[in-house]
């Protein structure tokens, strides 16, 4: 058998193949088109405190190569996820990652101190391009101090492994992937969606309900790929690549470039098979050429 698996500090995925956080559900809503342990683990959409009702629609536009989403992080809140949600999914036996927002450095660590009582949550991902109100409204992701101090705020409110999910709409992603990790981050993940709009040309009116939204798909990945490259030359812990990632190929060139696992989003609303097709054919790929997952990751010459 060929080695597939990989580390995201104390935690090991069977392969490196995640699904991305709004894109996945739940998980169980997936579990009709694949089998989720095939996977390296999914990531729950963003649970917070309270339950969130959103942004006003519409909410999705598609977009030349992409889409637009700005869905405002709906979700049950954290009693509900926990008390319906998490027995739906606790028996799997991938990964099971979940994305945290918060709006304060307390809620988040309030929320991730509620989330550590559940011994089958596996790690968590902050999301990070959330408005910080106590800061008069700019996104978390915006400033390294606040990301160290976040990042080592919420780790001292938990055992489990912390990913933190970086924001390309900024300066120098590095940047921030460096105060993530000096906060104790254990991975970092990136990229989170670009922002963009949309008018309707006839109306002469925004698409979205927000106006603004979050660009994601294959019209983003040469500038993730890009900035996966420059984040994995820069820190010591593992990267998780995102954006744009709708097939095997997609994945290898993330794997290549530096990125020890891969989570993939918008691909599954075009095909809920996906990721676990991918995870298939990385187990071929490899076996084909009698090579495992660790003389991959980062190979680029």
């Amino acid at each position: 058998m060929v080695k597939l698996s990989v580390n995201i500090g104390k935690l090991r995925l069977q392969n490196p193949v995640l699904t991305a956080s709004g894109t996945f559900g739940y998980g169980s809503e997936f579990a009709g088109f694949l089998d989720l342990d095939r996977l390296g683990g999914f990531c729950t959409k963003g649970i917070s405190i309270k339950p969130r009702a959103g942004n006003p629609s519409p909410r999705i536009v598609e977009t030349a190569s992409g889409m637009l989403n700005s869905i405002g992080l709906e979700n049950c809140g954290s009693e509900h996820f926990l008390n319906e949600i998490m027995p739906k999914i606790a028996g799997y036996r991938c990964a099971i990652i979940v994305n945290l927002y918060a709006s304060s450095e307390d809620d988040f660590v309030e929320l991730a101190g509620i989330l550590s009582r559940e011994p089958r949550i596996d790690a968590f991902e902050m999301n990070l391009s959330c408005p910080n109100v106590k800061e008069g409204g700019s996104a978390f992701g915006a400033n390294p101090k606040l990301i160290e101090k976040l990042t080592r705020a919420v780790k001292s409110a938990t055992t489990k492994p912390l990913i933190v999910k970086l924001s390309p709409n900024v300066t120098d992603i590095r940047e921030t992937a460096l105060a993530a990790e000096a906060g104790g981050a254990d991975a970092v993940s990136l990229i989170n969606t670009l922002i963009g709009t949309a008018v309707n040309r006839e109306k002469r009116t925004f698409i979205l309900g927000n106006k603004i939204g979050g660009l994601s798909g294959p019209a983003i990945k040469p500038v993730a790929l890009r900035m996966v490259w420059q984040v994995a030359q820069t820190v010591k812990i593992p990267v998780i690549g995102i954006g744009g990632i709708m097939s095997f190929e997609d994945v290898l060139d993330f794997l290549i470039v530096g990125a020890t696992a891969v989570q993939i989003g918008a691909a599954n609303f075009v095909n809920p098979s996906v990721a676990g097709e991918c995870a298939d054919a990385l187990e071929r790929y490899l076996t084909e050429r009698g090579e495992d997952i660790d003389s991959l990751i980062g190979s680029i010459r």
